[in-house]
């Protein structure tokens, strides 16, 4: 009489770290805070913005102005009011500028924000959004990261948390982020600062750029959704 065969219990899903418990709470807190002050107070638009910051001097508001929009990355709200809001006031060389810097500031801090929640934390809060994101970082983060910038199909926001949880380093996402964000943001910028004159080669070339840019992200989302397509069939008839 052979022995009895073992019985080989289900593995339980691994309980979660009181620390990452925590992190949770506190992210969903932020985004609660967040949501609560855009419903009850509602998103500035252009003519609040410019009010609100044309009575301090221009060395004084591009500063706080880039310290705006640095918190302002941290959230999914939609930037673009204020990098136009950025080329009414300031121009193009300081606006630019304002928002450039206002942009890598929030990005490496969101960058840290995924870091510390690591990837089982992001994946709780981002869901498949983020386990998309590491798929393509984990295998060329650089260019995932500047091709992300430059056309860009996924979220900004979500971009910044999934690469603090990827492997990349540092050094190269803010050099990706550097870069990349650059022709966009040259172009909403400068559709706000010569936006007063909508007859001028300069509107018309920033709305051309956007435009492009636009196109770009359409075809790009397109393609990847027809490669995908391509794939699955390839293995069904595996």
């Amino acid at each position: 009489m052979s022995a009895p065969e073992p019985v080989v219990e289900p593995c339980a899903a691994a309980p979660m770290s009181r620390s990452l418990r925590w992190q949770l709470i506190g992210i969903a807190a932020v985004a609660i805070i967040v949501i609560t002050v855009t419903v009850t107070v509602g998103l500035p638009d252009l003519a609040q913005l410019r009010n609100t910051f044309a009575q301090y001097p221009r060395w004084i508001a591009a500063p706080i102005f880039a310290g705006v929009y640095a918190v302002a990355t941290l959230s999914p709200l939609p930037k673009t009011v204020f990098s136009l809001a950025a080329g009414a006031l300031f121009g193009l060389p300081l606006g630019l500028l304002a928002v450039w810097v206002g942009t890598n500031l929030g990005a490496v801090a969101a960058f840290a924000i995924g870091r510390a929640l690591g990837k089982d934390g992001l994946h709780r809060v981002l869901g498949k959004r983020a386990k998309t994101m590491d798929k393509y970082l984990e295998r060329k983060g650089f260019a995932t990261i500047l091709a992300a910038r430059l056309i860009p199909i996924v979220p900004f926001t979500v971009v910044n948390y999934a690469s603090g949880a990827a492997s990349i380093a540092l050094p190269g996402f803010v050099a990706a982020t550097a870069l990349g964000v650059l022709p966009a943001s040259t172009a909403y910028v400068s559709v706000g600062a010569f936006g007063v004159n909508p007859n001028s080669w300069q509107f018309w070339s920033a709305v051309g750029a956007l435009t492009a840019l636009t196109v770009a992200g359409w075809i790009a989302v397109v393609m990847r959704r027809r490669s995908a397509a391509r794939r699955a069939a390839e293995v069904t008839e595996l």
